[in-house]
């Protein structure tokens, strides 16, 4: 593994779930509530819906959790948000590929793709410039520590 690579993992290390997805113990339903009465939000990619639960007013220095969907083939450009986050792969699969900035600004990729499927999690430390893509169709768990930001590069 080069040491770009193993930096990626570093900072980004997907922890396998105890017991996969389909070992599960579902108790009065599958779910289906929580995967309803999703939206768009402005100025963000196609084939990308969110319902969200943090309130800036009532909890400022809270954590931001979304429920994502992505659909297959989507993507998300290189980015980096202002806090930690975990994204937690309740269906499908993803890759994460990581970037560092050369001395003129140009982004360089920072290892290969990391790949993340059903009952994984990966972190991201704040500021660490990635992109997503969705191989499969997805829905995931995203936590963000405070507010959300997105910042595109």
């Amino acid at each position: 593994m080069s040491s770009a690579a193993l930096l990626a993992a570093r900072r980004f290390a997907p922890k396998s779930a105890a017991r996969s997805l389909s070992s599960t113990v579902q108790v009065g339903g599958n779910g289906g509530a929580i995967w309803s009465h999703f939206t768009t939000a402005p100025d963000t990619p196609k084939g990308f819906t969110l319902r969200t639960a943090w309130d800036e007013q009532k909890n400022p220095t809270g954590a931001t959790t979304i429920l994502e969907q992505w659909e297959a083939g989507s993507e998300e450009p290189p980015h980096s948000h202002p806090g930690d986050d975990a994204t937690i792969v309740i269906e499908g699969k993803m890759a994460v590929q990581f970037f560092t900035k050369d001395a003129a600004g140009k982004l360089v990729k920072d290892g290969t793709p990391l790949i993340l499927t059903a009952g994984q999690t990966g972190y991201i430390a704040a500021n660490r410039i990635h992109d997503a893509k969705y191989i499969e169709k997805c829905k995931l768990v995203y936590v963000h520590s405070g507010g959300f930001g997105f910042h595109g590069h």
